[in-house]
């Protein structure tokens, strides 16, 4: 017995119509300068990508052809969101902060034909472009110099000119909610990165799970900062959830750095953010420096990419009345898999037992936890294992690349190393590459750099293993140190005692100015043994 009900298509033009169209008094605000704001409604960004479609449609992109960008969180960026899948083709958001050789060898790898680019990124991608092959135009977003982008034998033209020549109307295609839509790529940790094509159904359910009250419980009367930036993970979703529920959008540009964010939740009042823990751990440091910014209007920040530090937590909950949800997903997985939000009916201490893990699974992801053969493991809360998950946004594979090592039986292998509990909550204790062996066990690096961030004097902490005689390999904490602090390494060794296991306890200490982090805002761990094999590192051993 087949059902009785229509058959109507999943796709990213019917999250936009319904944004435009049931919502279009709503809209977009980008910061364009320290407390200054543009604004324009869902209705104008519709009308914008419209002309942003029949100007693509004439520069030749038909089917599903890659339309680049290499932009900032902007309008402009949220009218490709809304105009490139729409039109049949393929979004690709470029990743503005990886290195030239990087950015044209991923462009060229998605076979990108146009790229979107704002005026103050054209000197990163000037380094690039006469490498990317397969681009035959450029469309540049403001009025700043384009000398630097003309040599490479590519078209430049300027973004508002071309829309201006198009019409507000579309002739908006059928396309199939199986088909691409947009594309991301992995951040490289190892080896060259790897394409994640996105569905339109994909997206449109990922969508759908934001917004409900157990995934980010977005809403019409929600403004959402997407400090997390357009071109990681889709900004975990936020501009689709928020132009499906009718959300507000508040895009922060090119202005990350701590006191800006901080300003603009203090003036434009969002009521959700978002972003890695090194960006809320920036945050925490400048308003602890520079008191007086009201951040009351946020119900709920968001915060994922790496594990948060239960002391980052329990700051923004005591100082500044703000909930931290922690929540755990991949570039694999759109990004959203499980979130953090604790059973209901318990007391702070007992909640935060459970808002320090990665949570427990979003309705439509199924995940477990296998030994080294693959075998299922149980959901005990002891049994450690290599987490895997399956679901209908989660990526069966990567484009043109045959990986089979990362997948098993139909589900992805994420790296992650964890145990589950009886409640399906996921507690990560390291990634396969970063888990350190020191005489036959295993010491969780995650677990010990959120005990280290815990001291009030330390900013940041990495945690590598390091080679040793005796034990294999011991941890090395690389550590970043408050402005003004003096902590030495036996204090911090000896404030760690008892608070994790003996025999975890680091010998090795390196005080650096700052952690290296990845294009995502990760620790680079890679970096630092680097580093450390080259004796770059200055290592106390006490």
């Amino acid at each position: 017995m087949r059902s009785t009900m229509q058959d109507f298509p999943l796709t990213v033009r019917s999250i936009v119509a319904h944004g435009v169209s049931v919502h279009g008094d709503h809209g977009a605000r980008t910061v364009i300068a320290p407390g200054q704001v543009s604004r324009a409604t869902y209705a104008e960004i519709g009308a914008r990508a419209a002309r942003l479609a029949g100007a693509l449609r004439r520069l030749g992109i038909v089917g599903d052809q890659r339309v680049a960008t290499f932009q900032w969180s902007n309008q402009q960026h949220l009218e490709a969101y809304a105009a490139v899948p729409a039109m049949g083709a393929v979004l690709h958001t470029l990743n503005i902060r990886l290195a030239a050789e990087q950015v044209a060898y991923i462009a060229n790898h998605a076979e990108d034909q146009v790229i979107i680019v704002d005026d103050s990124l054209i000197p990163l991608l000037a380094g690039a472009l006469p490498k990317i092959d397969s681009v035959h135009t450029v469309l540049v977003n403001g009025d700043g110099d384009a000398f630097a982008l003309e040599d490479a034998g590519k078209q430049i033209l300027r973004y508002e000119e071309v829309l201006a020549a198009e019409p507000e109307e579309f002739d908006w295609p059928a396309v199939d909610e199986r088909d691409a839509a947009s594309m991301c790529y992995t951040s490289g940790t190892t080896g060259n990165p790897k394409g994640v094509v996105y569905s339109h159904r994909s997206l449109w359910l990922h969508s759908q799970a934001a917004c409900t009250a157990q995934g980010f419980s977005i809403n019409a009367d929600d403004t959402i900062l997407t400090i997390v930036p357009m071109f990681h993970a889709n900004a975990w979703g936020l501009p689709y959830a928020a132009l499906m529920s009718g959300a507000n959008l508040l895009l922060p540009g090119p202005f990350l750095q701590a006191q800006t964010p901080v300003g603009t939740i203090d003036q434009e009042r969002p009521t959700v953010s978002g972003a890695v823990p090194t960006i809320w751990n920036d945050i925490l440091n400048h308003l602890r420096n520079n008191p007086g910014p009201d951040l009351s209007s946020l119900r709920l920040v968001l915060c994922g990419g790496s594990a948060v530090p239960r002391s980052l937590m329990e700051a923004f909950d005591k100082e500044f009345g703000v909930r931290i949800l922690h929540a755990w997903g991949m570039t694999e997985t759109s990004p959203l898999a499980a979130i953090a939000r604790p059973p209901a009916g318990l007391d702070e201490e007992e909640m935060m037992r459970f808002r320090v893990t990665q949570g427990r699974p979003i309705a439509g992801v199924d995940l477990r936890i296998v030994d080294d053969n693959g075998i299922e493991l149980p959901a005990d809360g002891k049994s450690i294992g290599e987490l895997e998950v399956r679901g209908p946004w989660v990526t069966g594979g990567y484009y043109r690349d045959d990986d089979p090592e990362k997948f098993h039986d139909g589900w992805l292998r994420t790296g992650d190393i964890g145990r589950v509990d009886p409640l399906h909550y996921v507690t990560l204790t390291d990634r396969t590459k970063d888990v350190i062996k020191s005489g036959g066990e295993w010491i969780s690096s995650v677990e010990l750099e959120n005990t280290i961030i815990g001291h009030p004097d330390v900013l940041q902490a990495a945690v590598i293993g390091v080679p040793d005689e005796r034990w294999q390999e011991r941890p090395l904490a690389v550590v970043v140190l408050r402005d003004g602090a003096s902590v030495t390494a036996e204090e911090l060794r000896t404030w760690l005692t008892g608070r994790v296991a003996k025999w975890w306890l680091p010998e090795n200490w390196s005080f650096v100015d700052a952690v290296p982090l990845t294009a995502t805002g990760k620790y680079d761990k890679k970096v630092l043994r680097r580093q450390h094999a080259d004796q770059l590192l200055t290592v106390q051993t006490i």
